[in-house]
């Protein structure tokens, strides 16, 4: 980030560079500059709940997602309820235009191994599309509301 500064006969300007924290930084590269180092994935990321309908049936979503990215890159999650087995672990996935989750059943039970979601985006805010059992993505439509 850059502010500027008139020099005292006004014809110069000298420009202030701030890293993202707001502390100020000599060159332009700090200021921009990646601090790898100091941030962790957890640091990165926000959350957000979906709620898929599919007919009778709804599944309640918890997702956590880089809102510096975008698509936003899903970091996990979990399908809380509505689907047997429930809970699920959102294994990945993004969020944006499409929508499109990949999940493994943490629950127990005899239903499938994983669930796949994949949406495209429309309004209001919401993604209308299908999911499948263990690696297929298009047996059952739904439309997924987006609750952020």
């Amino acid at each position: 980030m850059t502010t500027q500064a008139r020099g005292e006969k006004g014809l110069r300007t000298e420009h202030r560079f701030h890293n993202p924290q707001g502390a100020e930084v000599k060159t332009r590269d700090e200021a921009f500059a990646a601090q790898q180092a100091d941030v962790s994935a957890q640091d990165l990321s926000t959350g957000c709940k979906l709620t898929l309908h599919s007919g009778q049936v709804t599944f309640a979503i918890e997702v956590t997602y880089n809102p510096n990215t975008y698509p936003h890159v899903v970091n996990g999650g979990q399908i809380t309820a509505g689907i047997c087995g429930a809970p699920w672990d959102i294994t990945g996935g993004t969020i944006g235009e499409t929508l499109r989750l990949d999940a493994k059943r943490a629950g127990q039970g005899s239903c499938a191994s994983t669930i796949t979601i994949v949406g495209e985006y429309q309004n209001p805010p919401a993604y209308r599309g299908t999911y499948g059992f263990n690696g297929a993505t298009s047996s059952f439509k739904h439309t997924t509301r987006y609750e952020c």
